[in-house]
């Protein structure tokens, strides 16, 4: 249930001694590879839209330009962001190593860090874990390289999504820092359906934009977001166009959930639609700005059904609707109709993990789902408490 469970893919993982062991415990893996054996190497990538990038972004960027990626290497334990010159060289250093090792080009080898800003990676240590992942890898290794890549998520996250004869598999890290473009997150997914370039980034992008970019935990935009997606081609099967978006689609929001429900400190996941709206991106706009409601998200920790610092939320947007004329529901407690008081708030029971929010802008047909979480005391503790 990995990204080696598709035909055509090997992975590996290793500790090199980045992140720190738990006392009296094993050195924890912290550098992942996953290998596309082939016999195709179509690839697409989408990353951060944040103008402040770390150095494996600007490498990748240039990788993924003429669609075809051989292998994904990965390193938990520090962001190689901001680290001047030699952090760039570095994350070269690397894919050079990948490609020594593999007998293939740098330039086909996408690098993914993730981590604290500002930390300079001991080279050594990478090129040597390098060494050993190309040494180990092998149709075992998915579990092991999910395991890798975490940093405060509590559980690593897999998903295997099957066609008819062709497979989709995932791995994700992120608990925390999650907010478009993507989420704060590296993917990784790879196919064994026969599907060119093109076909992938245009299935890629339309699955994110209907997940990872609607995952909105605190409004955080990372430096260092990757999702890449890797066909091999191995199955020998071409899906239809619409059945391989539809099950990348799945693969992307399962994974997407699990970052949701891994949320650092979250006591709720919280759905927010938006229905009849005029335009799918004021439906998006309108449910994005609860979600990024600190007001609104201590409410919900608070297990207060307060539905005016949603109606709040709505008024910093330029969605189209009448202000006047706003219907919202929590769990299915329609609180407010027409902007006025309805159903008596105390109906709505928020004790359970799972909280829905509907809002009704009266506008038009289209509807969007943003998800995010509440805001508690312990994402505070865990996200002051980060680098120290």
């Amino acid at each position: 249930m990995t990204v080696t469970t598709p035909a055509g893919f090997t992975a590996a993982a290793v500790p090199a001694g980045l992140k720190s062991a738990p006392e009296g415990g094993p050195a924890p893996l912290d550098v992942a590879l996953v290998v596309n054996e082939g016999p195709t190497h179509d690839s697409a990538t989408v990353f951060t839209a944040n103008r402040c990038k770390a150095n494996p972004i600007l490498w990748s960027q240039e990788v993924v330009k003429d669609g075809v990626v051989r292998a994904v290497v990965l390193n938990s334990g520090g962001a190689n962001c901001y680290t001047g010159a030699d952090g760039f060289q570095t994350t070269h250093a690397v894919a050079e190593q990948v490609g020594s090792a593999l007998g293939i080009g740098a330039i086909d080898v996408v690098v993914c860090s993730t981590g604290l800003i500002g930390l300079a990676n001991p080279r050594q240590n990478l090129l040597d874990a390098v060494d050993a992942c190309a040494a180990g890898l092998s149709a075992d290794g998915g579990a092991d390289a999910a395991t890798a890549i975490m940093t405060t998520d509590s559980v690593s996250k897999q998903v295997v999504i099957e066609g008819a004869g062709w497979s989709i598999g995932g791995m994700a890290k992120g608990a925390g820092m999650l907010a478009p473009q993507l989420a704060t997150m590296l993917v990784v997914l790879t196919t064994d359906a026969v599907v060119p370039a093109d076909e992938l980034d245009t299935a890629l992008r339309a699955a994110t934009r209907v997940s990872f970019d609607r995952l909105d935990s605190d409004g955080c935009m990372s430096t260092n977001d990757t999702v890449t997606v890797m066909a091999s081609g191995a199955s020998g099967i071409t899906p239809t166009p619409e059945d391989f978006t539809a099950a990348l689609t799945q693969a992307c929001t399962d994974l997407a959930m699990q970052l949701l429900k891994d949320a650092e400190g979250a006591d709720h996941e919280i759905a927010i639609t938006v229905l009849n709206a005029a335009s799918e991106d004021d439906a998006v706009e309108a449910a994005r700005s609860v979600a990024r409601s600190n007001l609104f998200k201590a409410a919900v920790f608070g297990k207060d059904p307060n539905w005016g610092r949603v109606l709040a939320s709505l008024g910093t947007t330029a969605a189209a609707f009448d202000p006047a004329d706003l219907d919202v529901a929590m769990n299915g407690v329609w609180v407010c109709r027409n902007s006025t008081p309805a159903e008596d708030p105390a109906l709505v029971d928020l004790s359970a993990r799972e909280v829905t929010v509907t809002i009704d802008l009266k506008s038009g047909s289209e509807r969007a789902t943003v998800w995010t979480n509440d805001l508690t005391h312990a994402y505070v503790h865990e996200n002051s408490a980060y680098s120290s």
